[in-house]
């Protein structure tokens, strides 16, 4: 790992204080050219950390609001009318707040399902299609999504084929009595992410995602790996096994581990840190098996490692 990219996790580790799991889990999607859902109540810190990755990476950031009546041209952008000299006028396209490096889709499941889906071709495609046209988005391109729980009033469930698009659904959780104590102690947290200094660049931050793609995975790991999948599509236990995007999603995620703590091959272990956060919200337990104590991660526990 670069000196650039271990401060980059030193200042961001300082304003969100004791969550430096999550912090390595968010940035390693984002190294591994995914998107992150981040599923929590309000008020954890999802939208912080959203924030402070932007900044230490030195990335343009927009934030977007879901809300119920919101529509797809207010994510994408649109085409208005313009002057064009000589009581001339022409349709110009006027692009939406997706255009940029890191887009925060706040609350994306308080939009119902035709404006979540505006964001699908932008996540799988880094385009976007508009009236016979297609625009390229910025390089690099990463959408960070929080979602409140289903439970709470007025949400939508994302769908299975949105779902998918994420590389990882991580939750933020309470802060343990430490850390909240020093967020209680503390000054002003929006003064202190204004304070980070970038340590990235659009173009270093390109050539990190491209040194993670180098890191080595064996055919040992290739192996586990498909025993996973295999694992997921032959069992009772899961509806629905896991596609072959899930697994491109796992490798790389387990590449991007690895490459974080320094190591330029893949171990089993990498695969084991980053398994529940890529899998979970694409599986759905069978029947009894979704009760408590039989999470997801326990299920794969039995699958033998290399």
């Amino acid at each position: 790992m670069t000196s650039a990219l271990t401060n980059a996790l030193r200042q961001a580790e300082a304003v969100i204080v004791g969550k430096q799991r999550q912090i390595q889990l968010a940035l390693a999607c984002f190294l591994a050219q995914g998107h992150l859902l981040i599923e929590d109540v309000p008020g954890v810190g999802k939208t912080t950390l959203a924030h402070v990755l932007a900044r230490v990476l030195g990335l343009d950031y927009n934030r977007i609001q879901f809300t119920s009546d919101m529509l797809p041209s207010d994510i994408l952008g649109g085409s208005l009318l313009q002057a064009s000299g000589q009581g001339q006028s022409q349709l110009q396209f006027i692009k939406g707040p997706v255009f940029t490096n890191i887009v925060l889709a706040d609350e994306i499941n308080r939009a119902p399902p035709r404006s979540q889906s505006a964001l699908l071709e932008a996540m799988e495609e880094h385009q976007v299609s508009m009236e016979g046209q297609t625009f390229q988005l910025p390089k690099p391109f990463f959408v960070i999504a929080t979602q409140n729980p289903r439970e709470q009033l007025g949400t939508f469930a994302l769908p299975e084929s949105q779902l998918d698009r994420f590389h990882m659904r991580i939750r933020m959780g309470y802060p343990d009595e430490e850390a909240e104590r020093q967020l209680l102690a503390g000054g002003k947290r929006r003064q202190s992410i204004n304070d980070i200094e970038p340590c990235l660049s659009a173009e270093s931050v390109l050539a990190l995602q491209a040194e993670v793609e180098e890191v080595h995975v064996s055919d040992a790991l290739l192996d586990y790996l498909q025993q996973v999948l295999k694992f997921t599509r032959n069992s009772q236990r899961f509806e629905v096994g896991l596609s072959p995007r899930a697994g491109l999603a796992l490798r790389s995620c387990a590449q991007a581990w690895a490459y974080i703590h320094g190591r330029d091959h893949v171990l089993p272990e990498d695969v084991q840190q980053v398994l529940p956060h890529v899998v979970e919200h694409r599986l759905a337990s069978v029947g009894d098996l979704a009760g408590e104590g039989n999470s997801v991660q326990a299920q794969l526990s039995c699958i033998a490692i290399p």
